[in-house]
């Protein structure tokens, strides 16, 4: 048989196993044995053509798939964390640069409303909580609001509303990321006018040693929930080559993987906040009873950012220039050296 006529009969078969993977164990054999007959077959009669070397590395991928996923139960919460979220956040890099640009600008516009107009403030965190803070400044324990008999509650119950809050960002998107920008609205105004409220008082730099400690993750999380909101309604907005069905999956499915890392995060932060927060506020004023070194609280805040500009921006474009990539298949691949 002519090579031209071999390729024409096994063209169409070929594309087909190459870019719709199956998953069903059965076809996947299947095709691996139907693959490795075409690649015996062009081995003999066509050893040096580009398209031997085609149809074997479509016989390769499909056999790497089939072992990689033997071994996917001791390794795949590893591949998952290590390699396939990061890759996945990449993807989205623009959507995290906007959301996170967007939730700045609201939080400048809180600040630069509570400066403009004091009683701002009041409106956006209630007559309350305002009352209690100052009353606190004005007896020398600015963050007395940070202190509880029971911390254990107070972390389940910051744990609990974070995660609430982010999985309303998150399932915002389904109404067109409406209610999620309504969510990084009231949040970045109250953010800006919390703080704004501490300033104010001249307690500014205290306010960021204190709070930031457990805030860093905190806000952090709250923009990428509400990342994963707008990622979720882009595929059907931007379907691309796909239809607006298909692609809404893959980006529903893409969105909730991401919401999986925002778990733990949630967790340490509602911790910080429980357990650490009040201790650094009870150095910052100076008590006697205890409390955290500064030192510490730098350290934490400082790897608290660190981390999450490390996981969620310069670890996925590392990845990314070193050429893995994950493929239809689910599997993490990466580029030859030479095309790197």
């Amino acid at each position: 048989m002519r090579e031209a006529l071999f390729i024409k009969k096994n063209a169409e078969k070929w594309k087909e196993y190459q870019h719709e993977p199956s998953n069903n164990p059965d076809e996947t054999a299947l095709r691996f044995i139907t693959l490795i007959d075409d690649v015996s077959f062009a081995k003999t009669f066509y050893p040096r053509s580009q398209v031997t070397r085609w149809v074997n590395g479509i016989a390769a991928g499909i056999y790497q798939s089939i072992y990689q996923n033997r071994k996917e139960k001791y390794s795949r919460l590893f591949t998952f964390w290590k390699f396939e979220l990061p890759l996945l956040f990449k993807k989205y890099h623009r959507i995290f640069l906007f959301t996170t640009l967007a939730f700045m600008m609201m939080v400048a516009i809180g600040v630069f409303s509570s400066m403009v107009n004091p009683e701002f403030v009041r409106g956006v965190l209630g007559d309350n909580y305002v009352n209690e803070t100052q009353d606190n400044i004005a007896k020398g324990d600015p963050f007395g609001i940070y202190k509880s008999d029971n911390y254990f509650a107070m972390f389940v119950r910051i744990a609990f509303n974070n995660i609430k809050v982010a999985f309303f960002s998150f399932a915002g998107g389904l109404l067109f990321g409406i209610p999620t920008l309504y969510i990084m609205w009231q949040n970045g105004i109250m953010l800006g006018s919390f703080e704004q409220l501490f300033f104010a008082q001249g307690l500014g730099i205290k306010s960021i040693l204190v709070i930031w400690i457990h805030g860093t993750l905190e806000i952090a999380a709250i923009i990428i929930s509400c990342t994963a909101g707008f990622i979720l309604i882009s595929g059907f907005i931007f379907p691309g080559t796909y239809s607006r069905l298909q692609s809404f999956k893959k980006t529903a499915r893409d969105a909730a993987k991401i919401m999986l890392v925002l778990v733990p995060i949630f967790l340490v932060a509602a911790f910080f906040e429980s357990y650490v927060t009040h201790l650094m506020s009870q150095t910052i004023d100076k008590e006697d009873n205890g409390g955290l070194p500064i030192w510490a609280g730098i350290l934490m805040l400082v790897a608290s950012l660190t981390f999450i500009l490390w996981y969620f921006v310069i670890q996925p474009i590392r990845l990314h220039k070193k050429g893995y990539y994950i493929k239809p298949d689910g599997i993490i691949h990466r580029l030859k050296e030479s095309n790197a």
